[in-house]
């Protein structure tokens, strides 16, 4: 089982959260924080695996949470859930290794997927070594750090890949470049990038979807 530690200053939105992480197999609720210090000393008492966290709380800002967690050398993981939605927060959010970012409110359904993938993450099989630098990416991902910078062809940024990134996590089926780029704001030519750069990757899967005539549409739906 996955022990899980669920922090919000709402107590309903925690019993809901709380609800929906029990619902998921594999995941059990071990308890409940209202505080950036409550969640400090309940990770000191309770060793969850997973801390979903939210950044508004009463007393300090999310993200120094995760600060205080790491320097008590406590080796739990965090999923941010906050209705935070500027871009900083997200990349402050990455840098500090949360394993996701999930905007408040969501449905289970949003949860489920993310835990899930998470599940996956840390149950895949380890190498004691890496190999080569798709051994590094792997292990890379798996940790939750969702890029390596270096890893990156040459013209594309980290920042909009994480945006299109994002997009496809949130998707529920497929995407085409076309809906891509809306999503995020950029050219289709640019979306088309990035998309096949996960496609070529293994962390994008593409299928051809056939219309009545000319080229069929490539779409793409995110694997990890």
């Amino acid at each position: 089982m996955i022990d899980v530690l669920v922090v919000d200053d709402d107590f309903m939105v925690a019993r809901i959260h709380r609800g929906f992480v029990e619902r998921v197999a594999g995941f059990r609720v071990v308890g409940t924080a209202s505080t950036g210090e409550e969640a400090v000393a309940a990770v000191g008492e309770l060793r969850p695996d997973l801390v979903l966290l939210d950044l508004y709380l009463p007393d300090m800002f999310g993200l120094d949470v995760v600060t205080r967690l790491r320097a008590a050398r406590h080796d739990c993981d965090v999923l941010v859930i906050s209705a935070a939605r500027e871009a900083e927060a997200v990349r402050r959010a990455v840098r500090y290794g949360a394993v996701n970012y999930l905007l408040k409110p969501f449905g289970f359904d949003e949860l489920r997927t993310r835990l899930e993938q998470y599940a996956a993450r840390r149950n895949a099989p380890r190498a004691t070594v890496v190999a080569d630098q798709a051994d590094v990416d792997r292990v890379l991902s798996r940790s939750g750090t969702q890029f390596a910078t270096s890893a990156l062809p040459r013209g594309l940024s980290p920042e909009t890949a994480e945006l299109v990134e994002r997009a496809l996590r949130e998707r529920s089926g497929t995407l085409s470049a076309a809906e891509c780029a809306g999503a995020v704001g950029i050219s289709r030519v640019s979306a088309r990038r990035y998309l096949e750069h996960f496609a070529e990757t293994g962390r994008a899967e593409v299928t051809l979807r056939y219309g009545s005539a000319g080229r069929p549409e490539r779409r793409y739906g995110w694997v990890g």
